[in-house]
C-alpha cells in the first residue's frame, strides 16, 4: 500500500510541477521581460556591491550573477513580439519593433560581455570593477536607445 501512495504522491508532484511551468510560461511577454530586468539589475547590483567594497568579494555570487546576466541577455530579445508593445506599464519603447535588428545587437552585446567575464572569472573586488566597467555600458546603451523614459 506504502509503495502504491508513494507513485500517486510522486505522479501529483510531477503534475503539479508541470501545470506550474505552464503557468508561467503563460504568462504575458510584458510580465516575463520586467522579471527578467529585475533578475539582471539583482545580478548587477550584486556585482556592483562587490565591486565597491560594500559586500566581500564572493566567487560564487560573482559566477552566479555573471551567469544570470548571460542567460538572461540570450533570452531576453525574445520576449518582444509583435503586440506586445503595450500593456502592463511596459518601459518597452516602440523602437524595439523598428529596429529589432539594431535591438538584438544591443542583447548580443551584452551577452557577449557577460559570457567572457564568466569565463575569466574575476577573481578579486578590482577585477570585478573591471569586469562591470566592460558590462555595464551595454545595459545602459541599449536603455538609452530602446526603454521609454519614466
Amino acid at each position: 500500500m506504502t509503495f502504491k501512495f508513494s507513485r500517486i504522491a510522486i505522479l501529483s508532484l510531477c503534475l503539479g510541477l508541470g501545470v506550474s511551468g505552464l503557468v508561467q510560461a503563460a504568462d504575458p511577454p510584458q510580465t516575463v521581460r520586467e522579471g527578467m530586468m529585475k533578475k539582471m539589475g539583482g545580478a548587477l547590483g550584486a556585482l556592483a556591491a562587490i565591486a565597491k567594497g560594500e559586500k566581500p568579494y564572493d566567487a560564487a555570487v560573482v559566477k552566479s550573477s555573471l551567469t544570470t546576466m548571460d542567460e538572461v541577455a540570450k533570452a531576453f530579445p525574445d520576449q518582444f513580439p509583435k503586440g506586445s508593445e503595450t500593456g502592463f506599464k511596459t518601459e518597452a519603447s516602440p523602437k524595439i519593433w523598428q529596429d529589432m535588428d539594431g535591438f538584438k545587437k544591443h542583447a548580443e552585446a551584452l551577452q557577449t560581455a557577460a559570457e567572457a567575464e564568466l569565463a575569466a572569472l574575476p577573481a578579486d573586488q578590482a577585477a570585478v570593477g573591471a569586469a562591470m566597467k566592460k558590462i555595464a555600458p551595454n545595459c545602459a546603451a541599449c536603455h538609452q536607445d530602446y526603454r521609454l523614459k519614466k
